[in-house]
């Protein structure tokens, strides 16, 4: 098992992966831990959800999310960002909407995704990386 170097850990986050956000929660709950689509742009994390939604009022409370990304078959690979949400946009901007949506679904269908969500209120939140935690397992196969 090896590290990413930057340039490797950049170009993880950039394939299609889906992320586990974890987050504090203040209810008497654990942690909540929750599989979303994400991108990763100039540095930062970008994540969009419902407004009204448990996460969505979680990270707000928290400002702190860990996200873990990760290769499920061989060769294993992972990369866990720990940070802090540094910007908080709603609604979430239409553009950043469809180009998170686009990433996992192309392009008609990103746009169709949003397009069927109506006027549900989303939230964009911009996280800064505090903390990386990568691994990659293919020199081990």
């Amino acid at each position: 098992m090896k590290a990413f170097t930057e340039q490797e850990r950049q170009s993880f986050l950039a394939d299609t992966h889906i992320g586990v956000l974890a987050v504090a929660a203040s209810d008497g709950r654990p942690p909540a831990s929750v599989p979303i689509w994400y991108d990763y742009a100039d540095g930062h994390v970008r994540i969009n959800t419902g407004a009204s939604s448990r996460k969505a009022r979680l990270i707000r409370q928290a400002g702190v999310v860990t996200l873990v990304v990760q290769r499920e078959e061989p060769p294993y690979q992972y990369v866990v960002v720990e940070g802090t949400v540094v910007d908080t946009a709603m609604p979430a901007p239409l553009d950043v909407r469809e180009a998170i949506a686009i990433r996992y679904l192309g392009d008609e269908g990103g746009r169709a995704f949003v397009q069927g969500m109506g006027d549900e209120e989303s939230v964009l939140f911009t996280v800064r990386p505090d903390r990386w935690i990568t691994a990659d397992y293919s020199g081990d196969l």
